[in-house]
C-alpha cells in the first residue's frame, strides 16, 4: 500500500535538528521501546513548510475517523506541532515551531547530493537539514492525537551545535614535551 502523500511533508532548508538520535535508537523513558528520533525546529518565517505540516495534520485527522470512533474536532486531539516561543524555555527554540519525530527504523541520512553520510559526526543536534515526515492518527490509552513519523534526513549545512557539549580544541591547549619536565 503506498504511503499517503497527503500526510507526508519534506521540510525546508532552514530546519534544524535538536535532540538528534538518528544514528542509534534510544528509549525516551525507562521501559519504553527504543526509537530513532529528533526534534525538528522550523523557523516561523518558513510559512511554506508550516502550511504543508498543517495540511498534513488535517489529512491525518481525516484518516483517523475510524481510529477515533468517528469524526472528532482537531481541538480535542493531541497535536505534534508546538510553538517554541511559548512552550519551551530554550533559546534555540525561539522564533521556531517544533515537533518531535520518531521511527522504529533508522532514517537514511544523506548529504546535499543525496549520497549516504557515513561519518556520524557530520549530522548532530544543531545542524540544518531537510527532514521527511509522515503524520498519522493514534488512539492509545484513551489519548487521541496525531503523531509524527521520522522519514529520512538530508543534511543541508552545519550549524552551532546544541546541547552544551564543547569541542576539545576549545577546552584544551596543546601540550609540549617540555610541559612534563618541571
Amino acid at each position: 500500500m503506498p504511503a499517503n502523500t497527503k500526510t507526508k511533508v519534506v521540510t525546508g532548508v532552514n530546519t534544524r535538528l535538536s535532540y538528534f538520535h538518528g544514528w542509534e535508537a534510544v528509549s525516551a523513558m525507562s521501559g519504553a521501546p527504543e526509537k530513532f528520533s529528533t526534534s525538528v525546529l522550523i523557523p516561523k518565517d518558513d510559512t511554506e513548510t508550516i502550511k504543508a505540516i498543517e495540511e498534513a495534520i488535517d489529512a491525518a485527522v481525516e484518516d483517523g475517523t475510524a481510529k477515533f470512533g468517528g469524526k472528532v474536532k482537531k481541538t480535542m486531539l493531541k497535536l505534534p506541532l508546538h510553538d517554541g516561543d511559548t512552550e519551551r524555555d530554550d533559546e534555540a527554540y525561539k522564533g521556531h515551531y517544533y515537533l518531535n519525530a520518531s521511527s522504529n527504523s533508522a532514517p537514511q541520512i544523506v548529504d546535499r547530493k543525496v549520497q549516504p553520510i557515513l561519518d556520524r559526526n557530520e549530522v548532530y543536534s544543531g545542524c540544518y537539514a531537510r527532514v521527511s515526515l509522515n503524520f498519522y492518527p493514534y488512539n492509545a490509552n484513551g489519548v487521541k492525537g496525531i503523531a509524527c513519523g521520522l522519514g529520512n534526513i538530508q543534511k543541508v549545512r552545519d550549524g552551532e551545535p546544541l546541547g552544551g557539549k564543547t569541542n576539545a580544541a576549545d577546552d584544551f591547549a596543546t601540550l609540549n614535551d617540555d610541559d612534563f619536565l618541571s
